[in-house]
């Protein structure tokens, strides 16, 4: 019983890498319409850089919730 009490613990505190994700996600994006509304003729030259730093942001939410589905389901 206490076993997996401890793996739901363990599961919620591996979501906490998704919140991270959504705030970091949030700060990538308004960084980039900020810089963008600062100097309109630089932004296309930064999308790739923000398309780059938008799906490394978001794999390692997608890891964090696959290491809270193992926790569940396989441990």
């Amino acid at each position: 019983m206490e076993a997996e009490a401890a793996k739901f613990i363990g599961a919620g505190l591996a979501c906490f890498g998704m919140a991270g994700t959504a705030l970091a996600l949030g700060n990538i994006f308004s960084s980039y319409l900020t810089g963008a509304l600062r100097n309109p003729s630089a932004a296309d030259g930064q999308f790739g850089r923000l398309i780059l730093g938008f799906a490394v942001t978001e794999a390692l939410g997608i890891f964090s919730l696959l290491v809270a589905l193992l926790l569940l389901f396989v441990v």
